[in-house]
């Protein structure tokens, strides 16, 4: 079939891509910005630039399209998300019918409707009911938290089980949920496509119903965890946001429609969607077991934060320093007077033999002192002065993802109280190409806290001079 997936740099429709190219199907992929899925290999997808608020964008993708995915939502887009959403969905199944696709497939938000009072799953459950008005028939899909590697509901359980031996809990946590694999929920996306008469909503969960501390003391156990979790009365959700925004890295205008969603019980209704499809979900802690292994081997194909931009063209030389999404950080942007191919290959020659063009020594230093605690340190070089590929060691870092003349991440291999990235990203601009490096540290209790803070006045010399360096290399090399 001809179908279009947007959403196709978020979480869910990342996955499902490669999943619809595997069964044959013509994918086409509407993006805001295109050049957010240019590392992925997707042959044969077709891609098109396109703003979904935009009618005129809607219709060109929507030509020749037969059945449409509808994965995009708002709810980090500020407090008008919910009439953004409603607008968007009305305007995208007006533009369908018009376009004369057959059938539209969306992912909304489990819950009964008359006892749910979040915005964000009263927003889920609207959109679902304007792509209908226009006619096309829908198939609406309604799941609770979704289990899986880097999904937002799973990273807040996760990192709060890490890092808070102790947990006192709003009250929210003795709600019901029937969670499921993020496996299963696209099993259910794909198959939709071999049921032409479906219709409807259909409401999918895993095998258990549990609470969301029987989630988290049930991922500790996993993990080989001892947690102690005390629940008490919270009057703003606004407080247990701002301490998820804290503790793990969903930030707060994510973390505050999730938790207020929390509130309410999830669990499926009507078991239609079993009796439908030959879908078999799985477990809880199954989806958990799969999840903590695609992450111990690097497999994580998205993320929660992959439709978050990090490259900012209106602020294209600002740093920031700090927290941000969770994670400590320290970002820098710079403008190039070069091609995006050349800055790359400067950012590839990095370390080695050649050193680290600016505070080499403070490198040596932190190398010597990660020896002396039985770390890696700095002697590992690297396997080729220019060249480099996933799995590499690079001094004291391991190269984790690297998407030729656009992103390199390289992760931490010394002893840390926490885990830390350095990641390059690389798009072209009107003056040649655009550069942001961000160190990002994810710290591990009040210790990997007074780490990160303690190593910031090295920080604010290290690494600017080392974004500046990669940007005086390539402009020389540009002019040769």
């Amino acid at each position: 079939m001809r179908v279009l997936v947007t959403g196709a740099t978020g979480y869910i429709g990342g996955r499902l891509v490669p999943r619809l190219m595997a069964k044959g199907h013509q994918v086409r992929c509407v993006a805001r910005n295109p050049a957010r899925l240019e590392g992925r290999s997707w042959p044969g997808v077709e891609i098109v630039q396109g703003d979904l608020g935009e009618p005129s964008d809607v219709a060109v993708a929507l030509r020749g399209i037969e059945v449409a995915y509808y994965l995009v939502h708002s709810m980090a887009a500020g407090q008008a998300f919910r009439e953004r959403d409603r607008s968007m969905a009305l305007a995208f199944g007006e533009a369908a019918a018009q376009a004369g696709v057959k059938r539209i497939i969306y992912l909304g938000g489990l819950g009964d409707p008359e006892k749910v009072h979040s915005k964000h799953l009263i927003s889920r459950q609207e959109v679902g009911r304007c792509l209908a008005e226009s006619g096309v028939p829908v198939i609406e899909f309604r799941a609770a938290v979704i289990v899986g590697s880097g999904s937002a509901s799973f990273e807040m359980i996760r990192h709060l089980t890490e890092r808070l031996p102790i947990m006192i809990t709003p009250m929210w946590v003795n709600t019901r949920c029937q969670p499921i694999g993020i496996r299963s929920v696209l099993e259910y996306l794909v198959e939709a496509l071999d049921h032409p008469d479906a219709k409807g909503i259909f409401e999918i969960g895993g095998t258990d119903i549990l609470s969301y501390r029987e989630m988290m003391l049930r991922y500790a156990r996993i993990r080989g965890l001892r947690r102690i979790i005390l629940s008490l009365p919270v009057p703003r959700p606004e407080l247990s946001s701002r301490w998820v925004d804290l503790v793990t890295p969903i930030p707060f205008r994510i973390a505050h429609p999730l938790v207020q969603s929390l509130q309410t019980e999830v669990v499926v209704r009507d078991d239609r969607a079993l009796r439908f499809f030959n879908v078999q979900p799985t477990g809880y802690d199954e989806a958990v077991h799969r999840a903590l292994a695609r992450m111990a081997y690097d497999d994580v194909v998205t993320t929660w934060a992959s439709s978050l931009s990090s490259l900012s063209p209106d602020k294209p030389e600002a740093d920031q320093l700090g927290a941000h999404e969770g994670m400590l950080l320290d970002r820098r942007r710079r403008r190039v007077k070069a091609d995006p191919g050349r800055v790359f290959e400067v950012i590839c020659g990095l370390g080695g033999e050649e050193g680290w063009p600016a505070g080499n020594a403070l490198w040596q230093i932190r190398g010597f002192l990660d020896r002396l605690v039985g770390g890696v340190g700095m002697r590992r070089g690297r396997r080729h002065p220019r060249e480099l590929r996933v799995g590499d060691p690079l001094d004291f870092w391991r190269v984790e993802a690297l998407e030729p003349v656009h992103l390199l991440r390289l992760r931490a291999e010394m002893k840390l109280p926490g885990r830390a990235w350095l990641q390059f990203e690389v798009l072209p601009d009107a003056e040649g190409a655009r550069v942001e490096q961000t160190a990002f540290f994810e710290p591990r209790g009040v210790l990997g806290y007074l780490y990160w803070y303690s190593v910031l006045p090295f920080h604010r010399f290290v690494f600017p001079g080392l974004v500046g360096a990669v940007k005086e290399r390539a402009e020389v090399m540009e002019s040769e």
